[in-house]
């Protein structure tokens, strides 16, 4: 059975997240827990992966990978644009770019102008933003209030009401998601 993505461009943008992540961490459920940021990275791929595997809907599996894997190294490390573009192509550099919220607008627009650049780009960069926000619509950290919670579910609807034309089964993950974090309002 051929391979569905090419091993050198899973491992060359692995390996160039695993070095721009280096060190970073995320809050869990459990108090005072945290998980090295990496495995939030490896999630959204597999959930990328497992997605397209199911059914590709004609998406180009290794752009859509790259983006994956390197969907936060603008937004969350010192790594530029130019110097992605540089290793990676511009393609996946601004697939990258449009997945990052600009820091220079206010908190309450950056998703918005997000989806607004995702969605003039590939369906594959589209898939990428679903498979992320089904990833973070696991359990919220311990420290968030039910109002964060609310707001965080809310945004997850936007992001589905922008983007679930990109890949049917993904978009009904995260539509499963949004309504099983209601577990987490309590």
């Amino acid at each position: 059975m051929p391979s569905l993505w090419s091993q050198e461009v899973f491992v060359k943008a692995w390996e160039y997240a695993s070095v721009a992540h280096q060190g970073q961490t995320y809050s869990t459920p459990q108090e005072n827990l945290r998980l090295d940021y990496l495995t939030h990275i490896g999630a959204v791929a597999m959930e990328l992966m497992h997605g397209l595997a199911a059914d590709n809907q004609g998406l180009d599996f290794d752009y859509a990978l790259q983006c994956a894997l390197l969907h936060d190294v603008l937004e969350d490390t010192p790594r530029t644009y130019l110097e992605l573009a540089a290793e990676f192509g511009t393609k996946i550099a601004d697939g990258v770019g449009a997945l990052s919220k600009n820091p220079n607008l206010p908190r309450n627009e950056q998703m918005l102008d997000s989806l607004q650049r995702i969605q003039q780009q590939p369906k594959e960069v589209w898939a990428v933003k679903l498979a992320d926000r089904i990833n973070n619509l696991s359990a919220p950290p311990a420290h968030w209030t039910r109002e964060r919670k609310l707001a965080y579910r809310a945004e997850g609807q936007v992001i589905y009401d922008h983007l679930h034309t990109a890949h049917s089964l993904l978009a009904a993950r995260l539509q499963q998601k949004i309504a099983d974090y209601a577990h987490y309002l309590n």
